[in-house]
């Protein structure tokens, strides 16, 4: 990829802080010894010609979470789908800790991650060779002059199209209106992507099996509803 596009991927900082408060003891350890055994390296291992590979057990599927804040939601699909192996993607120092310590108390083998730029992981990635991406509560950036940090662009949408297998499916939740109206807008024009919704309650209506994150009851608490898109990889 040339650097003239890497620069107008509009996600030089789509995250935002890197780090909060100091790490305890637990998590400094998990940091220190697990991270390394499950962490990724797109800038120094060429990536396997079947993703499988990459977790000790038979999976029969792969699924990437982009930007996982505190795992909740990957650590519930993970003991839902042993038989799924699940990539997790999170910049965010403390979520990451907060992770690995529920990957290690409960001992999953289907979880690997990745904590630095999600598009670094998704140009390393095979063609073809990812069943599912969710995008769960991506950071709004919902003043106007921000929108271009927004991680759906039709840049990204472009890579998510070159990962997933053909009917493959992109998962966005969000409680923020302008940035469900984006994602529609920025889908429809790519072209590559389906929204599978056929009434109101296709997309008003949570994931099956979907356990309520943290960001989610923040927005209820501040009287917002959220929106559930479902699109296939045409």
């Amino acid at each position: 990829m040339s650097e003239e596009i890497r620069r107008s991927r509009a996600t030089e900082a789509f995250f935002g802080r890197r780090k909060g408060k100091a790490l305890r003891d637990r998590q400094v350890d998990v940091m220190e010894h697990l991270l390394p055994a499950l962490r990724l390296d797109p800038h120094g291992d060429a990536a396997p010609a079947d993703l499988k590979t990459l977790f000790p057990m038979p999976v029969e599927r792969i699924r990437l979470e982009i930007g996982f804040g505190g795992g909740e939601h990957l650590v519930h699909r993970a003991q839902e789908a042993p038989s799924t192996g699940f990539i997790g993607v999170e910049p965010f120092v403390n979520s990451m800790a907060k992770l690995l310590g529920s990957v290690r108390d409960l001992e999953l083998e289907n979880i690997r991650v990745y904590d630095n730029d999600a598009t670094e992981l998704l140009d390393w990635l095979p063609e073809g060779s990812i069943d599912q991406i969710d995008l769960l509560y991506p950071d709004p950036w919902p003043k106007r002059k921000h929108w271009k940090r927004r991680f759906v662009s039709q840049v990204n949408l472009a890579r998510f199209h070159r990962v997933l297998k053909p009917g493959g499916v992109f998962c966005f939740a969000s409680d923020i209106d302008t940035y469900v109206n984006w994602t529609l807008q920025h889908c429809r024009d790519h072209g590559g992507f389906q929204w599978t919704a056929r009434n109101a309650a296709d997309w008003l209506t949570p994931y099956q099996g979907w356990p309520s994150t943290r960001y989610e009851a923040k927005a209820r608490r501040e009287g917002r509803s959220s929106a559930y898109l479902t699109f296939n990889r045409v």
